[in-house]
């Protein structure tokens, strides 16, 4: 049973290349590679694709830029094996990632999301640790030794606390990430979005401690741009509120109650005032503040 690995392409070709690269140098050959290119105007990863000569990889090329929403919605259309993934187009699979993916599957067939062992790079694929991401993997994931399958009420809260999971590792069953669909209207936090609507669906998320990928974190990504200026935030908060009235439909309480909260998200917009005020962006200092302390 191949795993179905998807790359929605959009950015740096060389980044691209590692990301294709790091799939190639797996330790099972049990893996399927589709490359769906988002119309990119430079030519240079076509041509990388076209000097393939294996069965499993495949490359598409759109005709028309969709956006990334659409482009994962491609992906998840095309899949056809029980697992797959959307691999981040800058990130890198460590060499025992789809081995550790089908092993846990087999094991834990019930579980609709797979969050494996992640390690931390920068722009020059260096191994690093910054300050977000030891909050995320120390403080607010859940706890624990081996394998852990969590679902329900505990771990939607949890998440309401603070996203610690890492979209591009994720692996997922197919059949349950094909029930559900990318909301529109939240581009930056739209892989949290369907997670939680799995999640409140009633789907159960596998804990998997090996490390076996690594999640590039650059001041260049969408999602970082737009954390100074404050616009991330918010589309964050108009989310949490949906959030919310799913988990009071549901009668999760503490869920509703963590959603509201936000705690880790008003700290993030919190610690980027600052950094605002010395750029002498008082607009983005309003978001921020407003974010931080609003209701």
């Amino acid at each position: 049973m191949p795993l179905d690995i998807f790359i929605p392409y959009w950015g740096d070709p060389g980044y691209m290349k590692e990301t294709v690269n790091s799939v190639l140098a797996q330790t099972s050959d049990d893996w399927l590679l589709t490359v769906v290119d988002d119309a990119y105007a430079d030519l240079e990863i076509q041509n990388f694709m076209a000097g393939f000569n294996d069965p499993r990889i495949k490359y598409i090329r759109k005709e028309v830029n969709g956006g990334i929403t659409a482009n994962y919605r491609t992906c998840v259309s095309l899949a056809t094996e029980e697992v797959m993934v959307i691999l981040g187009c800058d990130d890198v699979m460590l060499p025992n990632y789809v081995e550790t993916i089908l092993a846990a599957h087999k094991r834990f067939p019930s579980a609709a999301i797979i969050q494996p062992g992640v390690q931390v790079i920068d722009e020059n694929s260096d191994v690093v640790k910054t300050f977000v991401d030891v909050v995320k993997q120390k403080v607010v994931r859940p706890h624990g030794n081996g394998p852990q399958l969590v679902s329900g009420e505990s771990i939607a809260a949890n998440l309401m606390h603070g996203d610690w999971l890492y979209w591009p590792a994720l692996a997922f069953r197919t059949d349950r990430m094909q029930a559900v669909d990318f909301r529109d209207g939240f581009p930056i936090i739209q892989d949290l979005a369907l997670i939680m609507d799995m999640i409140y669906a009633g789907d159960q998320l596998l804990i998997e401690p090996t490390v076996c990928f690594s999640y590039r974190r650059h001041s260049e990504s969408a999602s970082s741009s737009k954390l100074v200026d404050g616009s991330r935030f918010v589309g964050e908060r108009d989310y949490f509120a949906v959030a919310a009235g799913q988990a009071r439909e549901l009668g999760w309480t503490k869920a509703e109650r963590a959603a509201k909260l936000r705690i880790t998200s008003r700290a993030h917009a919190l610690a980027l005032v600052p950094k605002a005020l010395l750029a002498r962006d008082t607009k983005a200092a309003k978001t921020l503040a407003r974010h931080a302390f609003g209701s």
